[in-house]
């Protein structure tokens, strides 16, 4: 069976399934620029609002799956793990929700590259597409379900995270700070701190170690947040 190359620079992106990920994926890829919206499409077959989230930022709608794969290069599902196309040429992909802002972190199943009819620019292409909305990072196919629990499968991840900037803002709130300032201030730490662990290199816990003086108030509420089971201790999480 031949494969036939993808152009790097033409090719069209189709979404099989109109969901928050699919609304996420294409927002952050047509906000970097890698395409046009127009060169995204995706079906939605009787919710309105889907309809509309995806034509006020340009992207193509019809009306049936069928349509949207038509003249497709790279088909992206984003749909239960039961539907299949019947073609080899698959990369498994597992992003999050924060695509849509350009920080998804993706992981990538390096077994699904070993199809028979699956390229390295197959891969090189998904590598680009999922590149320009976040970070991807290859896995081994037995670490799937960890990389889903920790990072992907729409939010599982963020969601800790979200849980983590409301509890510091209530903090904020009931030390009595605005709200508006409180959140801000959250969102703003947590985020300092995910790109000091990003760009330094350091362990989070050497960072912590960083910032906490004896006696001092970081501790003291480092000690709190472990007391209530805010750690993991011998690679198991507690809570």
């Amino acid at each position: 069976m031949e494969t036939l190359p993808i152009s790097a620079e033409s090719f069209k992106v189709r979404f099989i399934g109109a969901g928050k990920m699919v609304e996420s994926i294409a927002r952050g890829v047509v906000a970097s620029g890698m395409l046009p919206p127009n060169r995204n499409s995706t079906a939605v077959h009787s919710n309105l609002n889907r309809r509309q989230v995806f034509e006020s930022f340009g992207v193509n709608v019809f009306s049936s799956s069928e349509e949207v794969v038509k003249e497709s290069d790279v088909v992206i599902f984003s749909v239960k793990p039961q539907e299949w196309s019947g073609q080899d040429r698959f990369v498994r992909v597992m992003p999050n929700t924060p695509a849509a802002v350009g920080e998804t972190a993706s992981g990538s199943f390096s077994e699904s590259l070993n199809e028979p009819w699956t390229t390295e620019e197959d891969g090189a292409l998904v590598a680009k597409l999922f590149g320009s909305v976040g970070k991807m990072f290859k896995a081994d196919e037995k670490m799937f379900d960890a990389v889903t629990g920790l990072s992907t499968s729409r939010g599982s991840g963020p969601a800790y995270i979200f849980l983590a900037i409301e509890a510091l803002a209530d903090g904020g709130v009931a030390a009595g700070l605005p709200q508006e300032l409180a959140l801000g201030l959250a969102s703003q730490t947590v985020l300092g701190g995910a790109t000091m662990v990003s760009k330094t290199g350091k362990h989070p816990g050497v960072l912590k170690d960083d910032v906490t003086s004896p006696g001092g108030t970081t501790i003291a509420g480092v000690h709190e947040l472990e007391k209530g089971s805010w750690s993991c201790n011998n690679g198991e999480q507690n809570g």
